[in-house]
């Protein structure tokens, strides 16, 4: 690698995978890296993946059978995150040009591991045991966005649901210090940054490990730090979301009117079957407590269709609570096989075209709901933090407090700049986004 040297990143999976990437991008550009935008201009092929869902893994590989050719021009690749975790050394053999395979956990050795890679190294791994705290914090981290950041607060999974490999990929729950979580927050605010997100794959399952702080009590320091507007968290397990969680969103303004809560189903059978530790009771139970809040609170959550075991019976009671619970969101997604998980040895496994037909109509049938529910919208101003400009329809893009989408139109000559806070009146809507009018 003569001269400068380069790297290419695409990224996979949800919100924590996109925070992982940054303190990549911030460590390699560190070590005297460039970032480029193609595959075919970079020295380092990178892929942060995903494993949560087969398809996402498959397109991982299906990428880098794409570019392989690629390594023949002295290009060399590394596959990162869960699928570097959940396959490991298997990776080699199944993709041979790969160079490097590194889990989450092991992001801090990435200099280390780099030079090997420059020297010659064909076969690197970084696969910790992910029960390390330092995780949390590395060194150099190139954030995207200057007005919306991440801190992750809490790592790795111990629930275990039938389905999820997450428990395998990113190990045990370990939360970070709730000092440290402050700190970062700060230093985030005095450099301009106005909206923090927390997170952890069951970020209210966190445990400050000095004791000083309840996840409540830390979304309540976070709100109150100076400079910061607005603080998101994801995502949430019902099992150890608490009535104090709601206490601390309405005690506290920003905090956003916004819940992420995902049920899975709707059927206390199939979450007994899914290993989810609740019934539809006890999570009916926890959204009474958010819809008693002062303030509207936005719901969403994650639904999977066709589970092993899971009749029509329990699928139309999936259905029933859709409407009892009246989301604003639901992501749905059918049931995909992993690795090392229970369901795989489930009986009555539901057929594929039937999983097809019954997401098909559960999205449907939330694509009603939420067309009445984003309607109720119409003539309140809300407050919108601009994220950019759609020159094409003439309008600037916002996102509300509640996570909405909303695209707003302004006399002024020049629209205003991302991260700008601009008070929107709704004048249209649509099933997944509003549409207003800046309030002068």
């Amino acid at each position: 690698m003569a001269g400068q040297k380069t790297f290419y990143l695409e990224t996979f999976g949800c919100q924590m995978n996109v925070h992982d990437s940054e303190k990549v991008i911030g460590t390699l550009e560190q070590q005297g890296y460039a970032r480029v935008e193609t595959e075919e201009a970079a020295d380092l092929i990178l892929y942060n993946t995903c494993s949560i869902r087969d398809k996402a893994e498959q397109k991982v590989f299906h990428r880098l059978n794409d570019y392989k050719a690629l390594y023949k021009k002295g290009k060399r690749f590394g596959v990162l995150g869960c699928v570097a975790q959940q396959e490991g050394e298997r990776i080699f053999e199944r993709a041979p040009y790969v160079s490097l395979v590194s889990g989450s956990a092991s992001y801090r050795k990435l200099p280390e591991m780099l030079v090997q890679i420059e020297n010659g190294a064909t076969r690197v791994t970084g696969l910790d045991d992910r029960q390390t705290e330092e995780t949390f914090e590395t060194e150099f981290t190139a954030r995207s966005n200057p007005h919306r950041g991440y801190i992750t607060i809490i790592e790795g999974c111990d629930k275990f649901c039938a389905y999820c490999v997450v428990p395998y990929t990113r190990g045990k729950e370990r939360s970070r210090r709730s000092e440290s979580v402050l700190a970062e927050a700060r230093r985030m605010a005095e450099t301009g940054f106005t909206e923090i997100q927390l997170l952890g794959q069951n970020v209210n399952s966190y445990k400050d490990p000095e004791g000083k702080r309840s996840f409540a009590e830390l979304l309540t320091a976070v709100g109150e730090v100076p400079g910061i507007r607005r603080v998101r968290f994801t995502t949430s397990h019902p099992r150890d979301f608490t009535r104090d969680i709601v206490e601390a969103i309405d005690g506290v303004p920003a905090l956003c009117d916004h819940v992420h809560l995902p049920v899975q189903s709707g059927s206390s059978k199939v979450l007994r079957l899914m290993g989810r530790e609740y019934t539809r009771e006890q999570y009916l139970e926890r959204i009474g407590w958010i819809k008693s809040a002062k303030r509207a609170i936005s719901i969403t959550t994650d639904v999977i269709a066709g589970f092993p075991g899971e009749t029509a019976e329990d699928f139309e009671e999936t259905l029933t609570l859709l409407n009892e619970v009246q989301y604003d969101g639901v992501f749905a997604f059918k049931y995909s096989p992993r690795p090392n998980t229970p369901s795989l040895s489930m009986p009555d496994s539901v057929a594929d075209e039937e999983k097809s037909r019954r997401l098909q109509i559960l999205m449907e049938h939330q694509r009603e709901i939420q067309r009445a529910n984003y309607e109720k919208h119409v003539g309140q101003v809300l407050e919108t933090m601009v994220e950019g400009v759609n020159p094409a329809r003439g309008q600037v893009v916002g996102r509300t407090s509640q996570n909405k989408t909303l695209n707003f139109t302004t006399t002024q000559l020049i629209a205003p700049a991302p991260g700008v806070y601009v008070p929107v009146r709704v004048t249209k809507t649509f099933p997944n986004s509003l549409v207003g009018e800046a309030v002068q």
